[in-house]
């Protein structure tokens, strides 16, 4: 009976403490696919299971309850895990606890809702947020101007905004591309839409959209910028009640002087830059440090800030990588001037040749923003027409993985618990 009773409970001890979690590792060494390591999280979440992101615990890990299920799915997608036992997690977990290590546990808790902000027309360009999402399989959905204005963002809780010109000036592309037929159609719908709903002009009702979207943001929605949209989406709030369009973007004149109209309280990052005149210039305004870089593309990389994974998790979340140091690459915005950001914002990645900012955040209202400068991050020049990036080549890309850190970002649990 003894013998019967050692065995049981040498039995269950063995079990306890073999197989209770699934580490999915984020390193540079151990994962072969961190894109989609970010997409398997996303789908435990919708599945109602918590999962413990170990913040700058190699790379920024994922720790999960093991079942056969997760097991078999990370296998199918092609990530990298390990089976810890219940002692070795809790060791991990009380090794990240400590004060002595700059790292933290944090739960999300709940898949959000996620908007990317497009039209439905075909334009000649790709979104490399949407081609992350699709690549790690995290469900969106697109929605455009209709649909914000009658506040249908209520329903999501994270906004992609990508190439997108809020100013309606039409991407400023009319000096190179007026006469293509691209540029001839989207003219067209934007103003039909305009018209739609309720407005003379494309730069009023594409005014009102960034209001909507601002309106969101201060409610407590995320939003996630990158390329033209961050610039723009600042230009069009700090030109609420001005007219900055030139006749061949909106049918009349601007308003005389109309840079010291201009109303910065109104904008979420940027303050006190200077408009682009020029309607043939591709550039809407100073804050852009595109022209003025001057940086080898061998040379271009910009650097992760280092934040406390302790007491500030929310850009130790947004920093999340397997490498501080990440190539550079272009976009209509490529990166911002430092001097004209806001003393309210974060700036998270840096160019240390020039100091421009890369990456940076701020709180507005109850809600979040991340302006990312660029385009995509494997494909340094991207031109107008050029195909699109295949990430099956960048599995482990880490100025993706900045894409999805913010996806997953609005999972985390609000009151920070020590674990």
């Amino acid at each position: 009976m003894k013998k019967r009773i050692l065995l049981i409970f040498i039995l269950f001890y063995s079990i306890s403490n073999y197989a209770s979690y699934i580490l999915i590792p984020m390193d540079a060494e151990s994962q072969k696919n961190h894109l989609k390591a970010y997409g398997i999280t996303y789908w435990l979440l919708e599945k109602q299971q918590k999962v413990k992101w170990l913040l700058n615990y190699r790379g920024g890990s994922f720790l999960l309850i093991d079942s056969d299920t997760t097991r078999k799915e990370c296998t199918i997608r092609g990530v990298s895990y390990e089976i810890l036992s219940d002692s070795k997690a809790k060791e991990i977990l009380k090794e990240i606890s400590s004060p002595s290590v700059n790292q933290e546990s944090v739960i999300l808790e709940k898949a959000p809702r996620i908007a990317v902000y497009a039209p439905s027309s075909n334009l000649p360009w790709d979104d490399a947020v949407t081609m992350a999402l699709t690549f790690a399989e995290i469900p969106y959905e697109k929605i455009y101007d209709e649909e914000v204005l009658h506040n249908g963002l209520i329903a999501y809780d994270w906004l992609h905004l990508h190439h997108e010109d809020f100013t309606g000036q039409y991407g400023k592309f009319y000096r190179s591309f007026k006469a293509a037929p691209w540029y001839i159609e989207n003219k067209k719908n934007a103003e039909e839409l305009a018209k739609k709903m309720g407005y003379d002009k494309v730069s009023e009702e594409k005014r009102a959209v960034a209001l909507k979207i601002r309106d969101f943001v201060v409610g407590g929605g995320f939003m996630f910028a990158m390329c033209s949209a961050t610039d723009s989406f600042d230009i069009a709030l700090a030109a609420t009640n001005t007219d900055i369009c030139e006749p061949m973007f909106d049918g009349d004149p601007s308003d005389a002087n109309y840079q010291n109209k201009l109303d910065f309280r109104n904008t979420f990052s940027f303050t006190n830059f200077t408009l682009e005149r020029n309607p043939n210039t591709y550039e809407f305004s100073s804050i852009d440090m595109t022209s003025k870089r001057k940086i080898k593309k061998e040379l271009d990389y910009f650097s992760l800030m280092e934040f406390s994974a302790k007491w500030d998790p929310i850009p130790t979340m947004l920093c999340q990588n397997h490498t501080q140091l990440i190539k550079g690459f272009m976009g209509q915005t490529t990166s911002f001037e430092r001097d004209e950001l806001k003393s309210t914002v974060l700036v998270m990645g840096e160019n240390k040749t020039n100091g421009e900012a890369k990456y940076i955040h701020g709180i507005k209202g109850k809600g979040f923003f991340t302006f990312y400068g660029g385009h995509d991050p494997e494909d340094y020049q991207h031109r107008v027409g050029d195909p699109k990036t295949e990430l099956e080549l960048h599995p482990t890309s880490p100025g993706y993985r900045l894409i999805l850190n913010n996806v997953l970002f609005p999972a985390a649990k609000k009151k920070k618990q020590k674990t």
